[in-house]
């Protein structure tokens, strides 16, 4: 049990530091290269403009962080002139306050139409009646129905190819300010690791979890799922809390926001002696993990990666497909703004890999009514193959390879 239950919980901490301090946010240039790359992307594909809800797609494309709400914010980005942007008028000085590109701001009352002053606006650019307007695949239903009732003659349609073609491949300054977020988040791993204790609970754990990720300069989890023992066979956890004993299998699922980019990491060991099958499920689990990346290059697919995975796995009688004890879900999940985003490493999935896609890898494996052993690390694509975003873990008794 090299780094499992050594020290106290305030020894830990105190062995913490800030690590955000050189972390450079998105600057105005990246955002307008962003809304350049999906004018010249929705100029091929004939559509007129894309409305961007708020919520993480208004963020990558414009900077401004708003969260959705029944009250319309939102911007319009035109194929072939600048954004503007859709808010409440009670609003304005707040979005001018977080505002990063400047744009003209149309401001709605609340006895107002939203749906009518976006037609206004769309007119006011340029757009004809019947106009191809692309709507950010994650607005709230009603909004899209208020769009079309008071905008029946334009031709709405999803969105996601535009947002997508975008934000599937991360720039440089992406990819670091995800490195940064998943180095944060490891060095909390190996912190509460280290403070694990016979009777301590997973509420305690997720507490201290919270504590370290303010350490080391974030605000706090972004997520935090900790299971003990039984409870580890249900990939996203049971609703009571469980105290720890000894043999018990302890999964930590983790993750924290710097600037808006998110980590997500996955440790799972057990506490005290592990059994065999114990080791052999870790084992075959750390194999498949292995089997995803090294399928994962330029000319492969998402699916081919899935596929790596799961055929090692049914080569273990694990399985096959989705079927238990072996591997419930997909391989991995894209990342970014959002924890979980476009492409995903799943069974049949046509996307090709290319330069600046980040994944997860966790082909996580469940004996049902037993455990479950999940090592979720993320790694990116590059021209001359994947790159891990942290290091896999090490063995099942030095899960953090202190002991190279």
């Amino acid at each position: 049990m090299i780094g499992i239950g050594f020290q106290t919980k305030q020894a830990a901490l105190a062995n913490l530091t800030n690590m955000t301090q050189d972390a450079r946010p998105i600057a105005a240039d990246e955002y307008r290269e962003r809304m350049q790359k999906a004018q010249a992307f929705m100029r091929a594909q004939n559509i007129d403009a894309l409305y961007l809800n708020a919520g993480t797609n208004l963020k990558y494309f414009t900077g401004l962080s708003w969260s959705a709400s029944e009250r319309l914010v939102g911007a319009i980005l035109p194929a072939h002139s600048d954004v503007c942007f859709i808010a409440p008028f009670f609003e304005l000085g707040t979005i001018s306050d977080y505002q990063i590109i400047q744009g003209k701001v149309y401001a709605w009352q609340e006895e107002q139409s939203p749906y009518r002053l976006l037609r206004q606006a769309l007119t006011e650019l340029g757009l004809p009646n019947s106009a191809t307007l692309a709507i950010d695949e994650s607005t709230a239903f009603f909004t899209v129905d208020g769009i079309q009732k008071e905008n029946s003659t334009l031709k709405i349609m999803n969105g996601q190819c535009v947002t997508s073609h975008c934000r599937m491949h991360k720039s440089d300054n992406e990819l670091a300010l995800i490195q940064r977020a998943m180095d944060m988040t490891l060095a909390v791993q190996k912190a509460a690791a280290s403070i694990l204790h016979e009777g301590i609970t997973t509420t305690e754990v997720e507490a201290f979890i919270e504590q370290a990720h303010k350490k080391v300069g974030a605000t706090g989890n972004y997520f935090c799922i900790v299971l003990f023992g039984k409870a580890t066979s249900f990939p996203h956890g049971v609703k009571a809390p469980q105290t720890l004993k000894k043999g018990d299998v302890v999964l930590i699922d983790t993750g924290c926001k710097l600037h808006g980019y998110l980590s997500d990491i996955t440790r799972t060991y057990v506490f005290g002696e592990a059994t065999d099958y114990q080791r052999a499920i870790w084992a075959h689990e750390k194999q498949a993990q292995l089997h995803a990346f090294n399928a994962a290059h330029i000319g492969a697919n998402c699916g081919d990666v899935d596929y790596a995975a799961r055929t090692y796995l049914a080569e273990q009688n694990l399985g096959p497909d989705y079927q238990l004890p072996g591997c419930p879900h997909r391989t991995g999940h894209g990342i970014g703004l959002d924890i979980h985003e476009l492409p995903y490493l799943v069974k049949d999935n046509p996307q090709p890999l290319a330069p600046g896609m980040c994944f997860s890898n966790e082909p996580m494996l469940v004996v049902p009514d037993q455990f479950g052993i999940r090592l979720e690390d993320h790694f990116y694509i590059t021209e001359s193959g994947p790159k891990w975003f942290t290091e896999p873990s090490h063995s099942i008794d030095d899960p953090f390879g202190l002991e190279k």
